[in-house]
């Protein structure tokens, strides 16, 4: 059956915002680490999928991994101007990295932004550590807007987000 990829259901929330947190703080994105205030915004899946899209990758009936998909703008957007749709939050378990559920996520991103009305691209922000998801982005056609980077903490100078758009 292999992996897939759907709206997350309220059940699910709780076992997402773990995964999501899990991933993070394992591959040390969190400044502050398990005391970053971040963790709270990654464990809200409720009040992520109340302003934007959650999608889960579902693998043998489990959660393995999941997206927040904001079609245009709105409060869960960080850089999405008019006509965008952003990609945030990517998580996959580490036990289920390397089978293609990051790559699954981000193209049911894609696809969702291709039928929002008047979206012509997609964006998304990521850490200058996150090698394998910059892979991905570039397999499936994003390319670095590096005049959009920017820094979500600006108070702390080497935190920056770097970013990626697609067109569509």
């Amino acid at each position: 059956m292999g992996i897939v990829i759907r709206r997350a259901e309220p059940g699910e929330y709780a076992e997402l915002g773990e995964i999501t947190a899990r991933a993070y703080l394992g591959d040390g994105l969190l400044a502050f680490g398990g005391s970053d205030e971040y963790l709270a915004v990654l464990r809200d899946v409720a009040k992520r999928a109340a302003a934007a899209e959650v999608l889960v990758a579902v693998e043998h009936a489990r959660v393995i991994g999941g997206v927040t998909f904001v079609p245009a703008g709105g409060p869960m957007a960080d850089i999405a101007r008019e006509g965008e749709a952003e990609i945030r939050m990517l998580a996959v378990s580490p036990e289920a990295r390397g089978r293609g559920a990051g790559e699954a996520l981000v193209r049911a991103c894609i696809e969702r932004a291709r039928a929002v009305e008047g979206c012509v691209r997609v964006v998304l922000s990521t850490q200058r550590t996150m090698h394998t998801a910059h892979r991905i982005y570039e397999r499936l056609g994003f390319v670095r807007t590096p005049e959009r980077d920017w820094n979500p903490i600006p108070h702390l100078a080497d935190i920056l987000l770097l970013t990626y758009a697609l067109e569509l």
